[in-house]
């Protein structure tokens, strides 16, 4: 799938990404709370393995069942575990969701009658989904501050943690790709206020916005 021809034709495409645990979902609520549609891969992810779907066979199919609870459903967690401790199995399993989450997430971003569409991908650097949107935001927050949230959040040991964040672009690199970048590193208020400077800034972006559409090379 690809973006239509005329960027016209459809809202102003913002990606959202940044590092685990940097907060990214408390910075797309408080977009959300503005009346911005929010399209969350994350969800969508979810959706693409409910049970009976083609994604969870094909899944069941290549990793076997040790990653599945007792009710059929993907146990997540025991999948985050081996992906993460795996590269070459990350690679297997973004093989099978990422085609399907990039598709279904352009599709629904299309289908936004608002003047921009918040679109939130993790990996957003690490997958080219950037060249699918007009705009980056970057969350961003000091590696330190990731791994105690991560470590807080999910129970994680410290190497765990940093396990995780390893997998991930690094700071810097993220940075680099970012149009606007929210720091969260404070206070919940102090990042609401920049989602509000940043909205404004954004309805601007897309009452003005080019009329040449983003890449849309094979991505995810």
């Amino acid at each position: 799938m690809s973006t239509p021809d005329d960027a016209s034709s459809r809202p102003l495409f913002v990606g959202l990404t940044g590092g685990i645990a940097s907060g990214k979902s408390a910075v797309s609520e408080a977009f959300a709370a503005l009346g911005v549609t929010i399209v969350d891969t994350d969800v969508i992810a979810r959706e693409v393995v409910a049970p009976g779907s083609p994604a969870l066979e094909e899944i069941r199919g290549q990793f076997g069942h040790e990653v599945f609870a007792a009710d059929g459903s993907l146990d997540r967690a025991r999948m985050r575990e081996l992906v993460f401790a795996d590269a070459a199995r990350r690679r297997q399993l973004e093989a099978i969701l990422h085609p399907r989450i990039r598709a279904e997430t352009l599709r629904r971003a299309a289908a936004a009658t608002t003047p921009y569409v918040l679109i939130v991908v993790p990996l957003m650097v690490e997958t080219g989904f950037d060249r699918l949107v007009d705009r980056v935001i970057v969350v961003d927050a000091p590696e330190a501050v990731q791994r105690e949230r991560l470590m807080a959040r999910d129970a994680h040991d410290e190497a765990q943690a940093q396990r995780i964040l390893d997998s991930q672009a690094d700071r810097q690199t993220r940075l680099a790709r970012a149009d606007d970048v929210i720091s969260n590193a404070g206070a919940l208020a102090d990042t609401q206020a920049q989602v509000v400077r940043l909205h404004e800034r954004l309805l601007e972006a897309a009452a003005q916005r080019p009329q040449r559409p983003p890449g849309a090379d094979s991505v995810m």
